[in-house]
């Protein structure tokens, strides 16, 4: 693990030659600690458009242990970043956001710890919770400072017991007073992880992960209403899932290099 810059546009304040910026996401199915989807988005940057998508649903079969959530999930959203670089390599990250803590967890190295050092990719961890070790707690102190967060790209340390600086509380944006949590994952610097998820945050949430949210209620309400209504088993309807979302991919690359030509078919 790297807890430095390691990328010439890390140093830049404008993040000069930075042009995609990954987001990884695994939820569950509601009420269904096994089956889940995990996601990569890649949007293009300082546009903040989606360029790629990759959502697939996936059994998990290791056990639960608390402080150990990384050796459960990253194998599938190390996937996703090995689909991509097969499949369309000229928009792989170069940097992701990862849903959920790096440098912030009860042994230094949390889910975006074990992404970048298993894909040799910068990561960040951007939380919507405050996890609570080394000390820390969010108790009045800390929803006071947050209170003291005026406007967007406002923060504060996250110092534990320890006296090590374990990540940053931002105010990610106006609109919202709930703050993100922010700690490194691999090959980046705090500060530069702090301004890039701000740069990337149109509301509370860093839009490449933002977007995974979409892509994973899209397809978990496909799983959950295929199961119920079909009776379909859960690796068919992936496989149905993920060839039905290649067919369509596929169109929309051709419709974009084809696009002098009149298309009868839309596609939405």
């Amino acid at each position: 693990m790297i807890k430095a810059n390691s990328e010439s546009w890390e140093s830049s304040d404008d993040f000069d030659g930075l042009e995609y910026i990954g987001g990884v996401d695994l939820s569950f199915v509601k009420g269904d600690d096994v089956n889940a989807c995990a996601s990569l988005i890649v949007c293009s940057y300082p546009e903040l458009k989606v360029v790629y998508s990759d959502c697939t649903m996936v059994q998990l079969t290791a056990p639960y242990i608390p402080g150990f959530l990384a050796f459960r999930e990253v194998e599938f959203l190390a996937d996703c970043v090995h689909r991509l670089r097969k499949k369309k390599p000229e928009v792989s990250p170069q940097v992701i956001l990862v849903d959920g803590n790096g440098l912030l967890h009860p042994k230094k190295f949390g889910l975006a710890c074990h992404l970048g050092v298993v894909t040799d990719i910068p990561c960040i961890g951007v939380a919507k919770k405050l996890f609570q070790v080394d000390g820390l707690e969010k108790n009045s102190t800390h929803l006071e400072k947050i209170g003291q967060l005026k406007n967007g790209g406002d923060t504060f340390p996250l110092v534990g017991d320890s006296g090590q600086v374990l990540g940053m509380t931002l105010r990610s944006c106006n609109k919202s007073t709930n703050p993100v949590y922010v700690s490194i994952g691999h090959r980046i610097a705090l500060e530069t992880a702090v301004r890039l998820v701000h740069r990337c945050c149109k509301y509370r949430i860093p839009e490449p992960i933002r977007q995974n949210v979409f892509q994973d209620d899209e397809d978990k309400k496909f799983f959950t209403q295929g199961d119920m209504h079909a009776g379909t088993s859960v690796p068919l309807l992936a496989l149905f899932k993920h060839t039905f979302m290649a067919v369509k991919s596929s169109m929309q690359m051709a419709k974009t290099e084809f696009k002098g030509f009149d298309f009868p078919l839309r596609i939405s």
